[in-house]
């Protein structure tokens, strides 16, 4: 079950994005509307450790990437994450882009987000792509064999098929918008169980 040629097998530099305005709205949101989404959000992994999250959209089934659906937050935060995304995704090209998973992570001080590959067969096609809103010297990314440190309003796309990791051992919070892209055009791959892209 291989993963999307087109997708990076290290790290994709794709320029600055102009994050201002979501920025601000990030670092103005109380407490208590991170402690309840975090408390109802769909990606529960070990991995994650103590890292919260806000997520905005997300896969109907972890086999499938082409069915998504919008949650709650979506609504009020659209206005403010759609010129990011499209910045973010300028030179992919694609005439029919699909973001099926939006969020944001918030690492605290002393986070760890734990070695791991991201094994779930609707994680294999979409690009992975981080914009960092806030972060420190202290933040160390693992990605395509490196050590890296992203800096704020930077999107990069980050091999999330191979071992990586995220530790903060800075005084502040680590928050990046995360999220995928794929090409609806492209062929589905020929591994996609047949029932499933018969469903399309």
């Amino acid at each position: 079950m291989s993963g999307n040629p087109r997708k990076t097998t290290s790290v994709r530099p794709l320029g600055p994005v102009d994050i201002e305005a979501l920025r601000a709205a990030v670092l103005a949101t109380p407490e208590d509307v991170w402690a309840a989404e975090n408390a109802a959000k769909p990606n529960r992994f070990e991995a994650l450790g103590t890292t919260r999250h806000i997520v905005f959209r997300f896969i109907d089934s972890p086999r499938d990437w082409r069915s998504s659906h919008d949650r709650p937050a979506w609504a009020s935060w659209r206005g403010l994450l759609a010129p990011v995304l499209d910045g973010a995704v300028r030179d992919y090209g694609y005439a029919q882009g699909v973001f099926p998973r939006v969020m944001l992570a918030r690492m605290p001080p002393g986070g760890v987000i734990h070695p791991h590959i991201d094994a779930n067969p609707a994680a294999k096609w979409p690009h992975k792509i981080h914009v960092p809103l806030t972060t420190n010297p202290g933040v160390v990314s693992f990605f395509g064999g490196a050590e890296r440190s992203f800096p704020i309003g930077e999107a990069v796309e980050v091999d999330n098929l191979g071992p990586h990791w995220v530790r903060n051992d800075g005084e502040t919070d680590r928050i990046h918008l995360i999220f995928e892209y794929y090409d609806a055009d492209q062929p589905d791959p020929d591994w996609l169980a047949p029932s499933l892209a018969a469903a399309r």
